[in-house]
């Protein structure tokens, strides 16, 4: 059976890198998850041992916000980022479109380093760091296809 790729005439050597981004990122997202699972059994272990109820929508717990924020902004920007990389990579370059699908990576991975581990009132400016690189990144992905079909 041959792949949609080989049926279009494209090499799949010629998508590898996309394609690494892609699990890369969703491989992230994953690690996500499992680190909210991670924090609220922990919050849940406490509250046990400490005789007090566990409220996980309710409750304010910083570290299980962090950890929400992460895993919900990572799926937020899901959607974008995977259009706008496979749209660069199939109508402008899979090579540059792996170089910046990685930088984006990359920064996504950083951005639980920069909220830190408790989340308050506000988010920290220094997500700034992480955020609008990434969206930069988005940007220039979409523009390019978008110039690459005028």
């Amino acid at each position: 059976m041959n792949s949609l790729a080989a049926q279009a005439g494209m090499s799949m050597d010629a998508i590898a890198g996309p394609v690494w981004v892609t699990i890369a990122y969703l491989l992230l997202y994953y690690v996500f998850i499992g680190n909210v699972a991670r924090v609220k059994v922990l919050l849940m272990t406490e509250a046990k041992r400490s005789g007090t109820k566990f409220d996980r929508y309710f409750g304010r717990y910083p570290r299980l916000l962090a950890a929400d924020r992460i895993q919900l902004n990572t799926l937020e920007q899901m959607p974008v980022f995977l259009a706008a990389l496979w749209l660069h990579a199939l109508v402008v370059s899979p090579d540059s479109a792996t170089i910046a699908g990685g930088f984006y990576v990359g920064l996504r991975g950083l951005y639980p380093v920069l909220l830190g581990l408790r989340l308050g009132r506000n988010m920290p400016l220094r997500l700034l760091f992480a955020t609008f690189p990434a969206y930069g990144v988005i940007g220039y992905l979409l523009i390019s296809a978008g110039v690459a079909v005028v």
